[in-house]
């Protein structure tokens, strides 16, 4: 089975995180959070947001961007209004670890720097006033488009009535 991996570097905002989690949980990838966190995970903003759920979830607690790094090979792709590539335009491997930033900054300038060649970005409006989407909504755009193109693994694609 192939493996999807989201990465929040220091998340700041409980409900963006639960709904990530959501996601996750719904898809069957491994949330991997990055400290330092914006929240306790036991936040009830969080929680109400993963429903019942959580027992689907893969999650993982980094002390910081380091400890991330030494337990995890990549590959990585960096996600950023900054970033050079469409995110539509790059095949994604099995075992793909998509980075995201915090809410307020984003991902350190110099990590996407240093890693230009995977820094992917949603398309938007040409216009410096719509700064980013909202990171859960990135979160899940990324995420369909990996699954897309892997014809949707393990997932369900027909819809059931009672």
């Amino acid at each position: 089975m192939q493996q999807l991996n989201i990465v929040l570097v220091e998340p700041e905002i409980a409900g963006n995180t639960g709904n990530i989690s959501r996601t996750c949980a719904a898809t069957g990838a491994r949330l991997h959070l990055i400290k330092p966190l914006g929240f306790e995970l036991d936040d009830k903003r969080m929680k109400r947001a993963g429903l019942d759920y959580w027992h689907l979830l893969d999650i993982t607690v980094y002390e910081n961007l380091d400890e991330f790094f030494a337990k995890n090979n990549g590959p990585y792709y960096y996600f950023s209004t900054k970033a050079p590539y469409i995110h539509s335009e790059v095949a994604y491997p099995d075992g793909a670890y998509l980075v995201f930033g915090k809410e307020t900054k984003g991902l350190p300038e110099d990590l996407i720097m240093q890693n230009l060649d995977t820094a992917v970005r949603l398309p938007m409006l040409d216009d410096d006033t719509a700064r980013s989407l909202n990171l859960s909504n990135a979160v899940a755009v990324a995420a369909y488009e990996v699954l897309r193109q892997w014809g949707y693994p393990s997932l369900r694609t027909g819809g059931k009535f009672k």
